[in-house]
């Protein structure tokens, strides 16, 4: 059975956990912060980020496109990609775009807009002029009619199911402006379409459940510290 190792508070982790349960694959979860200096955890993912996995044999995968890749790979019932190779390229393409182009763009701003930092002027215009120009690029590069690449749920679905609506409370949060909507993706009525999926309620209920968690125990740390 695949183990999926890291928090359902990560977005990528998420993005993952989708794709497994899409597939009706068994799979166990393992809690594990990112960061760790624990050696079997850098020999799974060398720079302790998560999510990774493990599969029966011992065998470990980080990065969350090539987990996904493999499991597709490895499991191609249902297929979350179109047997056309050029379309599942074309499915392929529109995943890292978002990734590379418009998440890793706006993780700068994520200190201050969920974490409890501060996030400099300059930084936060770089940000916003950087994605000005990226997000109506997406804008052109999906489809959302209704999936994001075109009329079945394919692999692009789990990493926009994990970016739009991360991207899109960052740069309310810190930038006063959400610049996914902005530039006229309706992120939150596809939201509603994928919440139709049992896969994604499972998700959504597991997140909450943990944030829920950690704020009571962080207002639990707050109150024996107040004694």
């Amino acid at each position: 059975m695949i183990t999926l190792c890291g928090l359902t508070l990560s977005n990528y982790y998420n993005k993952v956990k989708l794709v497994l349960l899409e597939k009706g694959v068994p799979f166990t979860e393992e809690p594990q912060r990112t960061g760790s200096s624990d050696a079997a955890v850098l020999q799974a993912t060398p720079l302790g980020k998560v999510p990774f996995i493990r599969d029966e044999s011992g065998c470990t995968l980080c990065e969350s496109q090539v987990i996904v890749d493999y499991l597709e790979a490895r499991f191609p019932q249902p297929p979350l990609v179109p047997a056309d190779p050029m379309a599942a390229a074309k499915v392929r393409e529109l995943c890292q775009f978002m990734e590379l182009y418009v998440e890793l763009v706006a993780r700068d701003l994520y200190a201050q807009a969920f974490f409890g930092g501060t996030v400099g002027e300059s930084t936060q215009a770089r940000v916003k002029k950087r994605l000005q120009t990226t997000i109506p690029a997406l804008q052109r590069l999906a489809r959302f009619s209704p999936y994001a690449a075109g009329d079945t749920f394919t692999l692009a679905d789990a990493a926009a199911f994990s970016t739009l609506p991360t991207v899109a409370m960052a740069t309310k949060a810190v930038l006063g402006e959400d610049m996914i909507a902005a530039a006229g993706i309706d992120w939150k009525t596809y939201l509603r379409l994928l919440a139709e999926r049992p896969s994604v309620q499972r998700v959504n209920a597991d997140r909450k459940r943990d944030v829920e968690a950690n704020l009571a125990l962080r207002a639990a740390q707050v109150a024996v510290g107040q004694a």
